[in-house]
């Protein structure tokens, strides 16, 4: 079956969305649910400054087949945004908040789907529960020095000198900034709906932002340090690996897709016309290539109609 007939059939059997909350350790978190509670569970991680919304093409899209789940980080979207005083805004403890919310959930064994900030979070998962991951995607979600774009360069002040260098944060939590991660070098910017990073700016514009996301910028240092422990996990674990990636995203750049193959030479690369937002710009094929992977490594949990 083509991937087209195979995403319409599952289409046809998806389930509705709901949305709910659990609260993790004093802070509650908002998360987006569809599929049937006994299939493979595929838990989808969000990048910035986006949410679980960013998920919702795929919500509507597989859940004929999989259960999907789609949290938000404290202090995104829909969950609860402590000040930094309460709740300490570091990848490790972001980590630690998504185990604990897949722990009241009772979910055990799972596929992580990485974009963006959702390969800092996902990769510590997985290194904290290597036996629970099935699977891999990654979509735009960088682990090799390679990977970065020359815009990191001006982010590597910030983190030498955080005082110094507040502009970074002016740039990283600009409208201007939200629109160009979406866009990107794609030259199709009509098909881009600027609701996108509209949206996006009113919400990085709610009080107490400003040092969520700065906190947040500063400690990405610690993902480019541990670049190489996360390789290291992929060599020994050798997951299954699928890696979709929008060629026109400038911020995370073509070289970081290939690179995973040196550590997982089995991992399927598939770069795609669309930027760090690749559902943005080729939801059906994202799907589509999401399904197959699925359906091919975890076994297929319902018969196609």
């Amino acid at each position: 079956m083509s991937a087209a007939a195979l995403l319409a059939a599952a289409a046809l059997a998806s389930s509705p969305v709901t949305y709910q909350r659990v609260e993790v350790d004093g802070t509650g978190i908002f998360y987006r649910e569809a599929g049937p509670k006994d299939a493979p569970v595929v838990v989808l991680l969000h990048g910035y400054p986006s949410s679980s919304r960013m998920y919702e093409p795929l919500l509507r899209r597989l859940s004929g087949r999989y259960r999907l789940i789609a949290p938000d980080y404290p202090g995104f979207g829909h969950s609860d945004a402590p000040p930094p005083d309460r709740y300490a805004y570091t990848f490790d403890h972001l980590a630690e908040t998504a185990i604990g919310f897949l722990k009241a959930l009772k979910v055990d064994r799972y596929t992580l789907f990485l974009q963006d900030y959702g390969g800092p979070v996902g990769f510590r998962i997985a290194m904290k529960n290597p036996g629970k991951v099935q699977a891999i995607i990654v979509q735009n979600a960088n682990a090799y020095s390679e990977g970065l774009g020359v815009k990191w360069a001006a982010i590597a002040d910030y983190w030498a000198d955080r005082a110094a260098h507040a502009e970074q944060v002016d740039k990283f939590m600009s409208l201007e900034g939200a629109k160009q991660r979406h866009i990107g070098l794609s030259p199709n910017p009509e098909r881009y709906d600027p609701d996108s990073w509209t949206d996006e700016d009113a919400f990085l514009s709610r009080p107490g932002q400003r040092q969520i996301q700065a906190d947040l910028l500063y400690d990405y240092r610690t993902n480019i340090a541990s670049y190489p422990v996360w390789q290291a996990w992929l060599r020994e674990h050798r997951p299954p690996l699928l890696v979709m990636w929008g060629r026109y995203d400038p911020s995370f750049i073509v070289p970081g897709a290939e690179a995973y193959r040196r550590d997982v030479p089995g991992a399927e690369i598939r770069l795609l016309d669309a930027g760090h937002f690749a559902l943005d710009e080729k939801a059906d094929e994202v799907a589509g290539l999401t399904l197959d992977f699925l359906d091919r490594h975890l076994g297929e949990p319902n018969p196609r109609p």
